[in-house]
């Protein structure tokens, strides 16, 4: 926009704070809708995932995973056996996320019809946006119709003695490094945690990982961390369970962190990563010009509009329904045809599946955990169908006993389990744990959110031989 002070004051049917995928995917709907549309970003246009999460980690996890799927494949892995190139990883990465770019993205914005706005955008009232650009101007957006907050998630680091001098790494270092750390601490169990000590571990650093529970990946099937922690120990890991951190010291810039324990341990490390969960980025969002609090999650209905609102809405991460971007690029498109539904006064699908209705959030919600092996999920795990009420059944299966895996890679270890609704004899969960499963979910994800019978799922026949030959094998435990 050359003419900045004809802009200063501009109105649109839609305004969009937060142009990360969700955002996006909010503009994408309302413009394709014909709503005119505005986007306001304070950082790159592509967001966290881009940037800092998904993407790089995943360029970073691909060559890892690699080597040892090869590594598990006879006249293959005499080959194999030496380190990665560690320079050629990072530039791998590097390449992904467009060395820290955004031109590209931006032109897809453009090229959707919506306006771009860079600088902080905070609500300021009913219907407006207030952004401030890196140079100082104020601009005032006007939503005819509908605000739509997508302003994602931020790492927490706790408050500990010493933290802030001795400058943690959040997900945000640990998958822009641009050198490999001799020894890595790093505090927390989850999807973060051990993404990431999959990733330095086989590039050649000295993982130490701190878990406060008794396992990791704890939102998961038990037998997934398990199997995770198995093979990050066999790689050389370190891996404490019941343990926390109490303080971390630094006393030099460039010089090594020691972290002490609650059980009187010390650990010296290069660096320290907190893996330790996600707070919403609304403490700078001017929510209390709209009776909200600064710094809190946005509590939604399943169209994701904000409860006790008829124009905001709040969509992805800031939801805090559930923390994954594809899940938060599926509430926009929810979002955006509702936004446009309503602007444009046509009947609301809000039945449940319906197609202004987030279902899946509550019934379906897939996951891959890209590490050796993989983890991926869907839908609800035994203990949360037991805790929700349901008269459940699970059913195991050793997913090496699978022609396919064993023709995947020698010695293949992995597992997989379904949980059965015994009343309505459908699926309410699947998990698999294994190498090379991460691309075996989506079928489950169908299974899940289509509600397929039992009786169907038996004429849906797996080719031979591949991994999906389990599904035939968990039905046939599930038959006797």
């Amino acid at each position: 926009m050359t003419d900045a002070d004809a802009v200063k004051n501009a109105v649109y049917d839609v305004v969009v704070i937060g142009a990360g995928p969700v955002g996006e995917n909010v503009a994408d709907r309302t413009r394709a809708a014909g709503l005119s549309t505005a986007v306001v970003e304070s950082e790159l246009v592509g967001g966290e995932c881009s940037y800092w999460a998904c993407i790089p980690s995943k360029a970073l996890l691909r060559p890892v995973v690699a080597r040892a799927d090869a590594r598990r494949v006879p006249g293959l892995s005499a080959a194999v056996q030496g380190p990665l190139d560690t320079a050629a990883v990072l530039a791998h990465r590097d390449w992904y996320v467009s060395d820290w770019h955004d031109d590209g993205q931006v032109a897809w914005l453009e090229g959707v019809g919506a306006d771009l706005y860079r600088g902080q955008g905070r609500l300021a009232g009913t219907k407006q946006v207030s952004v401030t650009t890196p140079d100082g101007t104020e601009h005032r957006l006007t939503a005819r119709h509908a605000v739509a907050v997508c302003t994602g998630s931020r790492a927490v680091v706790p408050d500990l003695p010493g933290v802030a001098d001795a400058r943690p790494w959040t997900s945000r270092e640990a998958t822009s490094a641009k050198e490999v750390p001799g020894r890595l601490v790093i505090v927390g169990g989850g999807v973060v945690g051990v993404e990431m000590a999959t990733v330095y571990q086989a590039l050649g650093a000295q993982v130490t990982m701190l878990i406060r529970g008794d396992g990791l990946l704890p939102k998961m099937e038990p037998f997934a961390g398990e199997l995770v922690a198995e093979a990050l120990t066999e790689a050389g890991a370190d891996i404490r369970t019941g343990v926390a951190a109490t303080s971390v010291n630094r006393t030099a810039p460039d010089g090594p962190v020691t972290v002490e324990l609650d059980n009187g341990e010390r650990i010296e490390a290069d660096e320290i990563l907190f893996a330790t969960g996600r707070a919403p980025r609304t403490d700078d969002l001017g929510l209390e010009t709209v009776a909200l609090k600064p710094g809190s999650w946005l509590p939604v209905d399943d169209s994701c509009r904000v409860e006790g609102s008829n124009w905001l809405y709040a969509v992805g991460d800031v939801n805090h329904r559930a923390l994954l971007t594809h899940q938060g690029k599926y509430q926009a498109r929810i979002a955006g045809a509702a936004i446009a539904a309503r602007a444009q006064g046509a009947p609301e699908a809000t039945g449940r599946w319906g197609a202004h209705t987030a279902t899946a959030d509550h019934a379906a919600v897939p996951q891959v955990v890209f590490t050796d092996p993989e983890a991926a999920s869907v839908g609800l795990t035994l203990a949360g169908a037991e805790r929700a009420g349901h008269r459940v059944r699970a059913v195991d299966y050793d997913l090496g006993a699978v022609s396919g895996s064993g023709l995947y890679a020698s010695g293949y270890r992995g597992r997989a389990r379904m949980v059965v609704d015994l009343d309505r004899e459908i699926l309410l969960g699947v998990t698999f744990v294994g190498p090379g499963i991460g691309e075996l979910l989506h079928s489950a994800t169908v299974a899940v959110a289509g509600e397929v019978p039992i009786d169907r799922l038996w004429h849906a026949v797996p080719s031979f031989p591949t991994i999906s030959e389990v599904w035939l094998r968990l039905l046939e435990t599930y038959r006797g």
